[in-house]
């Protein structure tokens, strides 16, 4: 049984910070990627950024330069720093955990944390 806990988000002020993470647990399990999904009201989930085992990541252009994604590998734990964030920023922000399974990759999902900006 794979687990994820996310913790961290919040409200902020445009122009502040944040930081959300998301512990993985489970047994004997091998990792692809794990990283960040949003998904603001109305609108469709969204890549926030991804970082594989591998040591790849892949940010949305829209949050480039502004969120840093890293992992602790040893705690399968991911962090996501949010920084000069905005009000188009909120949403509710999904931890997303692939795994191998065999030749396949297979998605986990959080429960949501919330970010609100306000301006």
């Amino acid at each position: 049984q794979v687990q994820l806990v996310e913790s961290g988000g919040g409200s902020v002020q445009a122009g502040g910070s944040l930081n959300v993470s998301c512990a993985a647990s489970g047994r004997g399990f091998s990792i692809y990627a794990m990283g960040w999904y949003r998904q603001a009201p109305g609108k469709q989930r969204e890549l926030v950024a991804l970082l594989t085992d591998g040591g790849r990541t892949n940010y949305a252009d829209s949050v480039k330069g502004r969120f840093t994604i890293s992992r602790d590998n040893a705690k399968n734990t991911v962090h996501l720093q949010l920084n000069s964030l905005k009000p188009e920023d909120t949403a509710v922000y999904y931890c997303n955990l692939v795994l191998w399974r065999g030749t396949n990759l297979i998605d986990y999902w959080g429960q949501g944390t919330q970010v609100t900006v306000s301006s």
